[in-house]
């Protein structure tokens, strides 16, 4: 099976990237959809802000981590 799809990514490069793409927006929306849901959806103020510092919190815990591995 990863030789046909290996074949097809080499044969067909705009379309393979176009599937990866979509892929990666589907996955986001979700994302966004069970934030938006289940994180604080009385008051969307405050999720907004919870998400900001979520991610950030996460990036720089990451970015330690990745630091920390070099």
């Amino acid at each position: 099976m990863f030789t046909r799809i290996s074949k097809f990514k080499a044969h067909h490069q705009t379309i393979f990237a176009l599937a990866i793409a979509f892929s990666v927006v589907c996955f986001w929306r979700g994302v966004w959809g069970l934030l938006d849901t289940y994180l604080l959806p009385s008051n969307e103020l405050l999720s907004f802000g919870a998400s900001v510092i979520i991610g950030i919190v996460l990036l720089v815990a990451l970015h330690c981590v990745s630091e920390a591995m070099h």
